[in-house]
Formats: C-alpha cells, sequence, structure tokens
C-alpha cells in the first residue's frame, strides 16, 4: 500500500472516528483490548476494503464496553467472549454469528507442581467469577480431580501476575500477555496445565466470538476471508504482529513474544465449521454457569 494511501485512509477513519454513529464512510470494527487484538494486527497496518469502505478498527476495554457499544449498535464487527455473544443474542440483540478467531489462552502457572494432590490443598488464585476462566478453572479441576482452595481476592489478571512476582502467589490462572510477563520476570514460574483443551486431541475452546451487522451479511464471504488472511499474519509473522500492536499502543514494549500468539491459538473458523466446537462450550458453560448466557442456550439461528 502507498503512502498516499495510507494517509488517505488514515485521515478518512479519523472523521468518521468522530461521528461513528452517522458516518457510513467506514466499516467499524470493535475489538476487545486483549488477545483478541492480535488477531487483527494486520487489519490495523494494512487496512482492509469490504464493498469500497475501509474497515476501522477500535479497541474496547472490557467486555461490558463491548456490549454496550452492541446494544447501542455502534460497531459494525466485534470480537467479543463467546458467552457475551450468546448472552446478547438471548437478549435479543441480532448480530450474526462470523466464526470464532482465539481458542484459548488460559493457563494454569506456578512455583511447583508438588502438593497439588497432597492433604493440604494450594491456594489457586484466580480472578472473574462466573466468567470464562473461572469456569473452565473449575471444569479442569473437576476433569482431573485436582485438589485446589480457589481464591478470588484478586479482580484482574493484572493483580495476580503482581502477586505472582512479589512472591505472595504461588499458583494462579492466567492468560496472555501476562502470562508471559510473569515466565520472563521470574524463571521459578512454571505452566502447570493448558486449561483450554476439552481432550487430548482438540484444538481448543471456541472463547472468542466475531459478530457483524445484519446489513454485513451480503459481505460475509468477503469478511470471512479477510479474518482467515488476518489470523494467518498473526501466527505466521509473529514479529511483525508485535511491531504493529507495540506501535498502536495496544501493548506496551516487551508484552508480547512469539510464544505469546502460539498460546492464544489463534485460527480463525467460520461459525459452520466451529459450530459443533461452540454448541460444546456453550454447554459446558450453561452446566456451570446458565446466568453467563442469559439463562439459555441460543437456538440455531445464532449459528447462521
Amino acid at each position: 500500500m502507498t503512502f498516499f494511501r495510507c494517509l488517505c485512509l488514515l485521515l478518512i477513519l479519523c472523521c468518521c472516528n468522530s461521528k461513528p454513529k452517522t458516518d457510513g464512510g467506514t466499516i467499524r470494527v470493535s475489538v476487545l483490548r486483549g488477545p483478541s487484538a492480535i488477531a487483527f494486527a494486520h487489519w490495523m497496518e494494512e487496512t482492509p476494503v469490504v464493498d469500497d469502505k475501509p474497515l476501522s478498527v477500535r479497541i474496547i476495554d472490557s467486555p461490558d464496553l463491548m456490549q454496550a457499544a452492541l446494544i447501542k449498535g455502534e460497531a459494525d464487527i466485534a470480537v467479543l467472549p463467546m458467552i457475551s455473544a450468546a448472552n446478547l443474542y438471548n437478549k435479543g440483540i441480532r448480530y450474526h454469528l462470523a466464526g470464532c478467531p482465539i481458542w484459548g489462552t488460559l493457563y494454569l502457572v506456578g512455583r511447583s507442581d508438588k502438593g497439588i494432590s497432597g492433604e493440604n490443598k494450594p491456594v489457586l488464585h484466580i480472578f472473574g467469577a462466573g466468567t470464562t476462566p473461572d469456569i473452565l478453572t473449575r471444569h479442569y479441576l473437576r476433569q482431573h480431580n485436582t485438589g485446589y482452595t480457589l481464591n478470588y481476592s484478586f479482580t484482574t489478571a493484572q493483580e495476580i501476575m503482581q502477586g505472582l512476582l512479589a512472591g505472595k502467589v504461588d499458583h494462579a490462572v492466567l492468560g496472555e500477555p501476562f502470562l508471559s510477563i510473569a515466565l520472563r520476570k521470574d524463571s521459578t514460574l512454571q505452566i502447570l496445565a493448558d486449561l483450554n483443551r476439552p481432550d487430548s486431541v482438540s484444538s481448543g475452546f471456541a472463547q472468542t466470538a466475531i459478530l457483524y451487522a445484519p446489513a454485513l451479511k451480503k459481505s460475509q464471504k468477503a469478511i470471512d476471508s479477510l479474518l482467515h488472511l488476518s489470523c494467518r499474519f498473526a501466527v505466521e509473522q509473529p514479529e511483525q504482529a508485535i511491531r504493529i500492536l507495540e506501535k498502536e499502543k495496544i501493548f506496551a514494549s516487551g508484552m508480547l513474544t512469539p510464544e505469546s500468539i502460539e498460546r492464544c491459538k489463534i485460527d480463525y473458523r467460520t461459525a459452520s465449521e466451529a459450530q459443533e466446537n461452540i454448541l460444546r462450550f456453550l454447554q459446558l458453560i450453561g452446566q456451570y454457569e446458565p446466568k453467563a448466557l442469559g439463562g439459555k442456550m441460543p437456538d440455531e439461528k445464532f449459528y447462521k
């Protein structure tokens, strides 16, 4: 892409971002800050175009803010937790499910695996009661009959990471990029378990959803193609993806490594390709926290 074209698109994006609800010049893409943003680094560097409209990527700082943006119709494409997508669907927010780009970033980390099955159950620190990290942790512990006392005193992954580095926490559940930061800063820490696989042959849990507005239904194939390309870019050129994400100040310098990206299990699959995996994941969520889905499983139209 030429410098002149980049400059023109940048000017277009700036103008459109000033009035997101009234300007139809761009397709507004809202991505939750965190691992999901890694899969969209390529879109931040080489602005894609659908139906002669550039895709403008905006980073959203929390799932609650993302849900608010969708309810208000302030996003044309959105990337958010799969349980949030199902919950919104059950509330009548009718975006289409494009597919899943991220298949798991959660790991059990600690200084030693000694005593995990012993009489004195070690404390496992986790955040977000009733959310995906909590549910997948409880599911893993039940599956493997592993004894831990769960502690929710820390409210964020960053606080847990700081507790690990300060020596106040010995066992915790962390996702990227905080996992890589902790491992790099404290060589005594190690990954004890991968919480993202329902079984040994699975690629992971369908934890992340990409939604798009009904008006983009006619462009579904083009969007799917761009999503495949963007996810492959992150996997095949992790150093370039990291450079873009740092330049855009999505992640601070040094937070991400190629290993971080590998541990995110980035692999875009369309809703039809991943339907069985998504259904299995949502059934698991419903088993532990039905309220997280809005009290029921979404019907078949959720996948269409």
